[in-house]
């Protein structure tokens, strides 16, 4: 079976270093689909899951705020802004923070910043359909 070697890295740490047979996640473009072989390709990652499939076929995900992933023959880096395991989110934290966000749209007062709640509400719901990408795994 052909496999890769991937990388994941955050601002504060190194998530991930191992052998996978698959990495999907969501792009600028699209969803990614990332397999041995897989031509170079330098994309930007939406947030959201980022699913690796292990070479005994469990799956770990990730969620990550956004960032790049490059893919070389063999070796795949994520490197983003803020990763961390699926497992380590706090899923009541995550539901207020969407719960906040979707406030801070309901008050738009003078000093409203649109692109800085339309980037919570974004992280916030993206953490959420980690959660939900994450239960479906276990079922």
């Amino acid at each position: 079976m052909a496999t890769m070697h991937c990388e994941i890295v955050s601002a504060e740490q190194q998530l991930f270093s191992g052998t996978i047979i698959k990495l999907s996640a969501v792009g600028t473009i699209g969803g990614l689909g990332i397999y041995p072989g897989h031509a170079p390709l330098l994309t930007g990652i939406q947030p959201g899951p980022v699913t690796l499939t292990m070479e005994d076929g469990d799956e770990e995900v990730f969620f990550a705020s956004g960032g790049y992933l490059e893919i070389q023959p063999g070796v795949i880096t994520l490197l983003a802004d803020t990763a961390v395991r699926a497992d380590d989110i706090d899923e009541a934290q995550a539901a207020e923070a969407r719960e906040h966000a979707e406030k801070v749209f309901a008050d738009r007062s003078a000093d409203f910043d649109y692109s800085a709640a339309a980037a919570m509400l974004a992280e916030a719901m993206a953490q959420q359909r980690t959660l939900e990408e994450l239960r479906k795994l276990r079922r």
